[in-house]
């Protein structure tokens, strides 16, 4: 699709990110989901059943374990992406100096004020959204070690189908959410992996809402913005102003 006229188009995402976002939607739909089961049962196969006879639990189980893979898969490409990207490498906009400090409280006032006041490049990734997205992040890989914590709780016997080494190894990297997890709640120095269980389901509820301020913020810089933000996802593209680009470029 071409710019209209006194417009340009901006390339934003790829569409390797494109896909991983999409994959990533459903998968957070599916984890919730059955992790709200596996958390507390709330429905079976068929009510006339057993939920035991169905498997129920240990399908919701097995699709949780299969999108948690996923996660980290589109997590380590993501990481790779964020340096290395032929587009857009966001990492930089991380970075505490005084141009993106700016920015950031830029993008913040223009939120806070009904984009009254507007004064930086809307043409590419601002310094607001990216610390949004890698907060988005940082609770992901909390909600990965928290859930390999939990599903390692279950190999108790030190044995799984490739070998003593994999629960080995996930003891050595997850072990220390513990007493992380027992600070967070309140467990303290008796924290025990129910503090895990309740660290882990409280970050789910912060992605959740994290994705509910996504959408609302998505939704609102295209209304106030005007410049197409909700097409970057579908397309990798969006419209910017030819004077107001110029603008920007100036400020």
């Amino acid at each position: 699709m071409k710019a209209k006229a006194g417009y340009i188009q901006v390339k934003r995402r790829t569409a390797s990110l494109r896909i991983i976002h999409w994959v990533n939607v459903f998968s957070m739909i599916a984890a919730i989901t059955t992790g709200l089961y596996i958390a507390a049962p709330y429905y079976q196969t068929f009510i006339a059943d057993p939920a035991v006879d169905k498997y129920v639990m240990a399908w919701n189980r097995w699709v949780h374990f299969m999108v948690a893979i996923i996660f980290d898969v589109t997590s380590i490409i993501i990481f790779y992406l964020t340096f290395f990207s032929r587009v857009d490498r966001p990492w930089s906009k991380m970075i505490p100096n005084k141009k993106n400090m700016r920015e950031f409280s830029a993008v913040l006032i223009n939120l806070i004020t009904l984009n009254r006041h507007k004064n930086f490049n809307s043409a590419h990734n601002d310094s607001f959204n990216i610390a949004y997205f890698f907060t988005f992040h940082f609770l992901m890989v909390w909600m990965l070690l928290t859930g390999l914590q939990l599903y390692v709780h279950g190999l108790g016997s030190g044995l799984s189908s490739v070998g003593t080494w994999w629960p080995w190894m996930l003891h050595l990297v997850t072990d220390w959410t513990i007493p992380v997890s027992g600070w967070m709640v309140g467990g303290g120095p008796t924290a025990t992996l129910m503090d895990v269980r309740i660290s882990h389901h409280m970050t789910m509820w912060l992605l959740i809402v994290w994705v509910v301020f996504h959408i609302y913020y998505q939704v609102w810089r295209t209304i106030f913005w005007k410049e197409g933000d909700i097409s970057i996802i579908f397309g990798g593209s969006k419209y910017v102003k030819i004077k107001d680009n110029e603008e920007n470029k100036e400020a």
